[in-house]
């Protein structure tokens, strides 16, 4: 990266989907829309410029078998980076990647702790497998490792079922979740299917990774609570090669993920016409590579999202969202420039002219 104290960033400056301005100043790796005086040493970037994009999904630490060393989890966070990525929410990793805040170089992450899944119902070395009578405790753990999120596992295949199921009964979560808000912290699950969701929204959940299972009697209960989903497209179309991978198996199973497979982009937009808050997840780590942020606003838009509100569940509606500012004044000089609008067209994201963290430009 390089250093320099100045820089004007001039052109089309995106603060807000109508709120268009001619150019802004960083100035000690903070955002001004004055002028400096007597300013020296100025690096000049132009094109059109949105806040530092943001993965709403996103797993650094984690890679195929769990966690992962620090080289490792180093090239995951460079590689959203490059793609623009510069906030992450991590949505479960079992990794401590609290050395990545003291790195001015790497994308700033809002943790959500390490997964809760019951035990033997989730993918082997990535969460805490426990039992209910548990759920509590760990969910009170989480929250005070994590930065105002936990991560639970609200469903996953059942053997013994041979299709998925919900993890959890009803009066654990309701307590578990109670328990995360009294320590400030919101609680968001991944589910794949439609028998966890009413019983986790009842709950109070805040947010649903994926859902994939829901349904039209699910979404007015949905927007009534405010309950987010994030819907990670960019994963959701691995589900073929899953459903062929059990098939011999759990047959069951492999149906019922063809199913949500294919209904994928009417859920996602069924959900945004009822005006439920739709944002920007890749599920990075594990086993789906980094830096696919422009693919899944690119998803999104497939799916019906127009293009400016698919934008924005990447940029200024996320930022908001999770709590952490955007181009305002003062605010950390986190952006990306592009040659062109990304509001005519979300394929430019795939392609940033230039990247700006904390105020330097990403070389």
């Amino acid at each position: 990266m390089s250093d320099h104290a100045v820089l004007h960033v001039k052109g089309r400056v995106l603060v807000g989907p109508e709120d268009v301005r001619d150019e802004l100043w960083v100035v000690d790796g903070r955002i001004s829309y004055d002028r400096p005086a007597g300013a020296r040493d100025v690096r000049t970037v132009e094109g059109w410029t949105l806040p530092g994009l943001v993965d709403a999904h996103c797993h650094v630490g984690l890679g195929p078998h769990g966690p992962v060393d620090a080289a490792t989890a180093e090239k995951q966070a460079v590689t959203d980076r490059e793609a623009g990525t510069l906030l992450i929410r991590d949505a479960g990793s079992p990794s401590d990647t609290r050395w990545v805040d003291d790195r001015d170089d790497l994308p700033k992450i809002v943790r959500a702790g390490r997964h809760i899944a019951r035990t033997r119902r989730y993918i082997r070395n990535f969460a805490h497998e426990i039992e209910p009578d548990d759920l509590v405790a760990y969910v009170a753990q989480e929250a005070r490792r994590g930065d105002g999120w936990v991560k639970l596992v609200g469903d996953w295949i059942d053997r013994d079922l041979g299709d998925l199921a919900p993890s959890w009964p009803r009066d654990a979560v309701e307590a578990a979740i109670a328990e995360a808000h009294r320590l400030g912290a919101r609680v968001t699950a991944h589910c794949f299917a439609e028998n966890s969701l009413q019983d986790l929204v009842e709950a109070g959940i805040d947010c649903i990774e994926h859902a994939t299972g829901l349904t039209e009697d699910l979404i007015p209960l949905f927007a009534a609570r405010g309950v987010a989903i994030v819907p990670t497209l960019v994963n959701i179309a691995t589900f073929p090669d899953l459903a062929a991978g059990g098939e011999a198996r759990f047959p069951r199973w492999s149906a019922h993920m063809r199913r949500l497979y294919e209904r994928r982009y009417d859920t996602v937009r069924a959900a945004y016409d009822a005006g439920i808050p739709v944002y920007v997840g890749t599920d990075a780590g594990g086993s789906l590579a980094h830096g696919l942020v422009a693919g899944e606003v690119a998803e999104l838009v497939t799916a019906g999202i127009p293009p400016l509100d698919a934008l924005a569940a990447t940029s200024w509606a996320a930022r908001a969202w999770l709590g952490r500012p955007g181009l305002e004044e003062g605010a950390p000089a986190d952006l990306v420039v592009y040659e062109s609008d990304p509001r005519a067209d979300v394929r430019v994201l795939a392609s940033p002219r230039r990247v700006v963290l904390n105020g330097q430009v990403v070389e």
